[in-house]
């Protein structure tokens, strides 16, 4: 939901007058301590030079008493048999000063193919370590003529911590579904449109002289005087979608424009809004659509999203129609995002920001303050660059847009405020993490950027969720590459419930084979459920017994679940010996279970 210096017309729900459109699991990767020898699934990041290149070497670090650790001859003959298992041919190039081997793959190799080289390393218990020899760049920014004007990237007050994430992923791979006014045709967005469908069933609201068809251009959505109600004066069009579908995923790194969110991936545009605003009926239908779902009249979708972003809403609670709609999306493996309203209220009060099993967006300023239309309460999930553009318009979020004041003209850029414009920062954020951890359901993206968010810097009376989406720091987490350095991993998978309000619990994990102490970056993650993660203390118990706190309770802390990675710095205690993951509720009436932890070395 959005609002323009130029444009204060409310999009509305038809069904409901709403003031809320415009105002002014983490994988496993090396040995099990139950099954050491088993493969165990490899991560994309980490069979890749760069985000969606495979590796085309490995660096290979083995134990201090294998003979590979020290003869060159044997971790020639140990490549050659590694590769033999997985049906390739290696080649071992080079002793590193390091003391580890790099191993050649040979040419044109899959990201597939060289997960079961890495993956025939790992199960080796002499190996300890294997990472893919990764390319680095120099680190500038993309060369985006107006990207040093999207603070909200970037900015360290109040950004989104993008950048740290594209090293990670950029979206390749998942289709976002901007279920909207439709997309008008800009040259920094269109390389990264794929087919969508037009659902609007009114041929007044579609304003393009016909009801539903497979065209979701917007043909602009302008009014004339009290055309949608008594009083209201003409307004011009808003080229909404557009501005949404940009901030997602425009074209980036191009020498123009703006930089998209999660420029690798797809977005399709669903057109439900057009003149005054769209039915709930058609909105309902797209979600389904978009998820992969069938609707009686329309073709099979081609581009199933796993992504939906829905900056719209009216007021009145969610209703029956449309959380089932929502659920039915959820359950096929999508992920819902919303914007909580623009209306300085309870977002309890507007539909789809109080639905559940969606992700519900607030709006904040470029401090990092609750901006001063948004949202607010309990059902707000997390916050996000909304902009506020009533004083400085370059405090607003920028974004790809036309000039047009009712049809089409030429493409253009300008700021716009709302939690329109923090919604799709959001979903951008579930594209790349869906992008680096294609096994993500929408409960664990959801919990992952709840998780990972940061305080807000700023103020936000009423409530905003679990704080500022944090990019970098969330997609690390849920790639597994949050500090790691690529080292064996134990894990256990033994679930234990966590009493309410009782005493701590304990998960072992037992640690052999590795030599001396633990790392001083030991990376400790955990997949915890429970509905008030806030009641929660979570601790690393050394095997001396020594502990290392990773989560206080706090009474502020209202969101679902734990799932993070934890860097401890473990480089006094001795790695081999029994570790725990300690975990108490402190406060009653919520009640969880540790689902899984680990531990890379």
């Amino acid at each position: 939901m959005r609002t323009s210096t130029s444009l204060r017309r409310k999009l509305i729900s038809v069904a409901a007058v709403s003031a809320a459109l415009f105002t002014a699991a983490t994988t496993s990767v090396a040995v099990a301590q139950d099954s050491p020898t088993q493969e165990a699934a490899v991560p994309a990041a980490q069979a890749e030079a760069a985000p969606g290149t495979p590796a085309e070497r490995l660096i290979v670090g083995y134990k201090s008493g294998a003979a590979e650790a020290k003869s060159n001859k044997a971790a020639e003959a140990d490549a050659a048999a590694k590769g033999e298992e997985a049906g390739e041919d290696l080649d071992f190039e080079r002793r590193l000063g390091s003391g580890a081997a790099l191993v050649d793959l040979g040419e044109n190799l899959s990201r597939t193919d060289v997960a079961d080289v890495v993956a025939e390393y790992r199960a080796d218990p002499q190996v300890a370590y294997v990472v893919p020899d990764r390319l680095n760049k120099p680190l500038a920014t993309p060369n985006d003529t107006e990207y040093s004007k999207q603070w909200d990237l970037f900015e360290t007050t109040a950004g989104m911590n993008v950048p740290g994430a594209w090293d990670v992923a950029t979206g390749s791979g998942v289709t976002v579904a901007v279920i909207d006014t439709g997309y008008v045709t800009h040259s920094d967005l269109g390389a990264n449109i794929v087919a969508g469908y037009d659902f609007i069933s009114d041929a007044t609201v579609g304003n393009d002289g016909n009801g539903r068809d497979s065209n979701p251009a917007d043909p602009g959505d302008w009014t004339a005087a009290n055309e949608c109600a008594s009083g209201d004066p003409a307004y011009g069009s808003s080229w909404h979608g557009t501005h949404v579908a940009g901030t997602i995923a425009a074209v980036t790194d191009n020498g123009k424009g703006v930089a998209g969110i999660a420029y690798g991936a797809k977005v399709s545009p669903l057109r439900v809004l057009g003149k005054c605003g769209g039915y709930d009926s058609d909105i309902i239908d797209a979600i389904t659509w978009a998820s992969g779902g069938t609707v009686s009249g329309v073709p099979a979708n081609a581009n199933v999203a796993k992504v939906i972003n829905m900056s719209l809403g009216g007021g009145g609670a969610c209703s029956t129609a449309t959380q089932s709609a929502i659920n039915a999306a959820v359950n096929r493996g999508t992920t819902v995002v919303v914007a909580a309203g623009n209306s300085n209220a309870n977002a309890s009060g507007y539909s789809p920001a109080s639905c559940a099993n969606v992700i519900s967006v607030a709006a904040a300023d470029r401090q990092g303050n609750r901006s001063y239309y948004s949202n607010y309460g309990s059902v707000v999930d997390i916050a996000a660059p909304g902009g506020e553009t009533n004083s400085v318009a370059a405090n607003g979020i920028l974004s790809t847009l036309n000039s047009g004041a009712q049809g089409p003209s030429a493409e253009n850029y300008d700021y716009y405020q709302g939690t329109s414009m923090a919604a799709p920062h959001v979903a951008g954020l579930a594209a790349l993490m869906k992008s680096a951890n294609p096994a993500l359901t929408p409960a664990q993206i959801e919990s992952a950027i709840k998780t990972n968010s940061r305080a807000l810097p700023g103020t936000c009376s009423g409530g905003c969720g679990a704080g500022l989406a944090d990019a970098a720091k969330t997609v690390q987490a849920v790639s597994g590459s949050g500090g790691s350095t690529g080292g064996t991993t134990f894990t256990s998978t033994s679930a234990v419930s966590i009493p309410d309000n009782g005493s701590a619990i304990e998960s072992p994990i037992t640690v052999s084979g590795r030599s001396g102490n633990a790392p001083s970056a030991l990376q400790v993650g955990v997949d915890i459920t429970h509905t008030y993660r806030g009641d929660l203390v979570v601790d690393l118990v050394a095997p001396d017994g020594s502990t290392y706190r990773l989560k206080s309770a706090s009474s502020s802390d209202s969101a679902d679940n734990v799932i993070a990675t934890y860097t401890v710095n473990a480089s006094t205690e001795t790695a081999n010996g029994t570790w725990k993951l300690r975990v108490q509720d402190t406060a009653a009436q919520d009640t969880g279970r540790v689902n899984s932890w680990k531990l890379t070395f």
